[in-house]
């Protein structure tokens, strides 16, 4: 199971989204479902993104999860170095490792990253 875990601002555009999943799944392969924070799980923006592309979005908590990067800023929000790190990873569910650590979209509101578990998650 490979997932696309999604950090993003307040505002972003569907453009934004787009090019850094593009980006991810460029290195990593077709995703097969989104992850992010619950409070962004619910975005219009991002549910865009599921419609165009798809894939379920599947909510989840990132605190305490070890990413590779690191933002003091998230770490301080989040409880974890990467938004889309995280998600990724707990989205992808137990034995998940990274396969493509966050990528930045061009205009910087928007990161995603790929995490992937042998065979489906629930």
């Amino acid at each position: 199971m490979r997932v696309a875990g999604l950090g993003f601002r307040k505002g972003v555009s569907l453009a934004a989204l787009e090019a850094a999943l593009a980006a991810v799944e460029a290195q990593g392969g077709r995703a097969e479902a989104l992850a992010t924070l619950p409070a962004k799980a619910a975005d219009p923006t991002l549910a865009d993104l599921a419609r165009r592309t798809g894939l379920q979005i599947r909510a989840v908590e990132v605190a305490g999860i070890a990413t590779p990067t690191r933002s003091a800023r998230i770490e301080a929000l989040h409880g974890t170095g990467s938004v889309a790190e995280a998600a990724a990873l707990a989205a992808a569910g137990p034995g998940a490792t990274l396969s493509v650590t966050r990528i930045s979209a061009p205009d910087g509101m928007a990161t995603c990253a790929m995490a992937a578990t042998q065979g489906p998650h629930p």
